[in-house]
């Protein structure tokens, strides 16, 4: 645990002085609770041994309204404070998560589920913002409160205190066993929360899918098993807790009962006033807070000590992929736009016997056209993967302008590339605001032209609001092929406002007729005179636009060379080509 909150020193160094105040206004609110029982002790025995006035009692009960009324206004600074402070070191802490998120590589976001990240970006950032707020008040009040009470009770009687206060060690013994169970019922019960989320969040973005298979009934089931389990685990911190507070309360009871005992023989025998016997069953009721807060305060500690640990592993993942500490050469000019040279590459490292691309090797001059052909599962896009950075190639097998893509600031890198991923992810927005996403201040006429060239301006008329209208989540409310086209003029129009100066289409036309996918290629090279240019696709009417094609089988270069002489062969393109000229 101390490891865990450990990562938190940074914010509370910069919150301390907040911190610090917060705790001075709660020293002062626990002061004026332990004057009260004074206040009430000196007016009973007023009472009780004086023929006293209104005039006598008025000072005393001025005296406990003005307590009352500090301990109102300190409760309120610090919980101003410190609970504020809190919520500040939360919002740092989940914008410090989101943006470590970003900087990790994509074999990261293969691995772990978006319903976990999502998990303990929200449930598990509001246990440790508890822990480091109410957490620490129950922790620091209960200590200062109990002290304090332990103290004067022993000045005023110590022979009574020390009986009463008998069952204390019983307590203690119970939250130091409290503290032990609750860390592995609360770990269990935040992994089945995470479990949820990915449920919901899986189902929720596949819901074209869940109710195109009718599959309804599947997801329910599995959701309402899984909320179950949920329910099971925090039961199971429900029982610690039913069974660990009636306990607290009953040794609490037990000292009351005690005092009561003892408290009033020595009243009976006149060893102490009524007002004493009073002050002190009233002090033991404060004390009872001290006992019930340290188990809030383990409770809540070893909550966040699991969440935080949650966090803190997501925290100190490293990115596999990230810019070179050293200062990289710069690019060559005249260098070929892109060089791949004997790669071979596999997912997994450890694995030799089945690399997903082995010994490819081309050139492609700057303004030149290539074309990427193979079957499904043959290293077309994790090719161009390659280019990007996306996965980390071997040393000196992929170079970018005559510089190794792992010499590449990876920002520079990525921005020399204008990208349509296979997917055409497209996000909840308005057309017009997903074709800008790639630029800052790009000028209508500009977003209108990439609209033009990608041939979706036609399509704009139909929709209610035009390029405002908001197309739902990935797209969800318009067509594959209107995606794919949206995706292609977000392309476009990066390449017009940044240093892109490469395009990569990934199978990007494969949702569009033949007759728009040429209207959109005649349109895309017109535009686009001198632009490096990468295209993966299954036509052949595709790659004819292309200086050379490069054929894919198994990861391995089949064929290479420009499509006309391609396609007067005997190879895997050739027999595409001609099947694909039958079907027309």
């Amino acid at each position: 645990m101390k490891n865990d909150y450990s990562a938190l020193f940074p914010y509370l160094r910069r919150y301390r002085l907040r911190y610090f105040w917060g705790f001075v206004f709660l020293i002062i609110v626990d002061a004026a609770q332990v004057l009260i029982p004074f206040f009430l002790q000196k007016s009973i025995d007023a009472v009780y041994y004086t023929s006293t006035t209104w005039k006598l009692l008025l000072p005393l009960v001025g005296g406990m309204v003005l307590l009352t009324t500090l301990i109102s206004c300190g409760r309120f600074l610090w919980r101003y404070f410190i609970h504020g402070s809190a919520r500040r070191i939360e919002t740092e802490m989940r914008d410090a998560f989101f943006a470590h998120i970003l900087t990790l590589s994509y074999d990261f976001f293969q691995k772990n589920k978006i319903g976990d990240l999502m998990a303990r970006a929200t449930n598990d950032m509001n246990t440790v913002r508890t822990a480091i707020g109410m957490g620490f008040v129950a922790l620091f009040d209960g200590t200062v409160m109990a002290v304090s009470i332990l103290i004067i009770i022993f000045v005023q009687d110590a022979k009574t205190a020390a009986l009463a206060v008998l069952p204390l060690p019983l307590v203690t013994v119970l939250i130091l066993l409290f503290g032990k169970l609750v860390g592995k019922r609360f770990q269990k019960a935040q992994e089945t929360y995470s479990n949820i989320s990915n449920i919901v969040q899986e189902t929720f973005a596949g819901a074209r899918v869940v109710k195109s298979f009718v599959k309804e009934w599947y997801f329910l089931r599995q959701f309402a098993d899984t909320n179950d389990d949920y329910r099971k685990a925090n039961m199971d911190l429900v029982k610690l807790y039913g069974v660990f507070f009636p306990l607290i309360s009953f040794f609490s009871g037990l000292t009351s009962i005690i005092l009561l005992v003892v408290g009033g023989v020595r009243v009976v025998n006149g060893l102490m006033t009524p007002g004493e016997l009073a002050a002190l069953f009233r002090y033991l009721q404060m004390l009872i807070w001290p006992l019930i807060g340290a188990g809030f305060m383990v409770n809540i500690i070893q909550r966040g000590a699991v969440s935080l640990s949650r966090i803190n592993e997501v925290m100190s993942a490293k990115p596999l992929i990230a810019s070179s500490e050293e200062k990289a050469r710069e690019p060559l000019k005249d260098a070929p736009s892109i060089q791949v040279k004997n790669l071979t590459f596999a997912y997994d490292s450890h694995d030799e016997k089945a690399p997903v691309l082995k010994n490819v090797s081309f050139t492609l001059a700057q303004g030149e056209i290539l074309g990427v052909l193979g079957k499904t599962g043959s290293g077309k896009t994790t090719l161009l993967k390659t280019l990007t950075r996306l996965v980390e190639p071997p040393p000196g097998t992929v170079l970018v302008n005559g510089l190794d893509v792992r010499e590449w600031d990876l920002t520079e890198l990525r921005n020399l590339f204008s990208v349509v991923p296979q997917d055409s992810y497209l996000f909840s927005d308005s057309i017009k605001s997903n074709v800008a996403y790639g630029v800052d201040g790009a000028d209508e006429d500009a977003l209108k032209k990439a609209i033009e060239i990608a041939s979706i301006d036609s399509d704009l008329a139909n929709f209610a609001d035009g390029w405002d209208t908001v197309i739902g989540e990935k797209g969800l409310t318009i067509s594959g092929g209107q995606k794919q086209r949206v995706a292609i003029a977000r392309a476009l129009a990066k390449l017009a406002y940044t240093r892109s100066h490469i395009l990569a289409l990934d199978d990007s036309l494969s949702s569009v007729d033949a007759e728009t996918e040429k209207r959109i290629l005649t349109n895309l090279f017109e535009n686009l005179r001198g632009m490096t240019v990468v295209i993966i696709s299954h036509r052949v009417s595709t790659l004819s636009y292309a200086d050379k094609v490069i054929v894919l089988e198994r990861g391995a270069v089949a064929e290479y060379g420009p499509p006309d002489l391609l396609a007067a062969g005997n190879g895997f393109y050739a027999k595409i080509n001609s099947l694909q000229q039958l079907e027309r």
